[in-house]
């Protein structure tokens, strides 16, 4: 695989990482409103689980980047994100009822039930930006220009996520429909870059023996 090659998948993935933060963040929204309404509280309680999941995952990510960065593990950050998505669709309904049980004040309920839906699968996307910045670079010259061409790339995927998830997605699909969508995609990307950097490897291998 080719560099250019190599950047334009990298930064496919960015936006598909974007995209899916995003979709993500509006669907819990709809998946907390049966127990805790959508008052601005409990907007306010997914916002800062995603804050700051998202910045737990920077930081991750940008640690895990700097020990032999690769396409394989940069796949394996986007197959674990969507196993990771997977217990919204198949437990949310007992978190939140047990949850809304337990804890009288929606407020607080909103933002517990917030953490134990979203915090681990988001801490996970979030270690996918820097991860691609890393990926990305080859020279210091141009690492400013590649990040904010990366966290361009990422914000428009969110920028269309949102629209595309509130506009028609929700419109169209049940919930966990969704939600099994973006496992798919996440998964099915990381798979993707497995293969990519086996490509990589065995290329490079050849050029070394002719």
């Amino acid at each position: 695989m080719n560099r250019t090659f190599h950047n334009y998948f990298i930064y496919l993935l960015a936006f598909s990482s974007g995209f899916s933060i995003m979709g993500i963040e509006l669907l819990g929204g709809r998946i907390l409103a049966p127990y805790f309404g959508s008052s601005v509280h409990v907007w306010g309680s997914i916002i800062t689980v995603f804050m700051l999941s998202l910045s737990f995952g920077y930081l991750l990510g940008g640690r895990l980047s700097l020990t032999k960065p690769s396409l394989k593990r940069y796949g394996s950050i986007f197959m674990f994100a969507g196993i990771a998505l997977l217990p919204i669709a198949y437990f949310a309904t007992p978190m939140l009822e047990f949850v809304f049980d337990n804890i009288e004040d929606s407020r607080y309920g909103s933002l517990v039930a917030s953490m134990l839906l979203f915090f681990i699968p988001t801490i996970i996307l979030g270690m996918i930006s820097p991860y691609s910045v890393r990926l990305l670079v080859t020279s210091h010259i141009e690492s400013g220009h590649v990040a904010g061409m990366l966290y361009f790339v990422s914000t428009l995927g969110s920028a269309i996520g949102t629209l595309a998830t509130s506009f028609y997605l929700v419109l169209w699909f049940e919930v966990n429909t969704i939600i099994f969508s973006f496992c798919l995609l996440l998964i099915t990307l990381g798979i993707l870059a497995i293969c990519f950097y086996k490509m990589e490897f065995k290329n490079a291998h050849v050029q070394l023996q002719s």
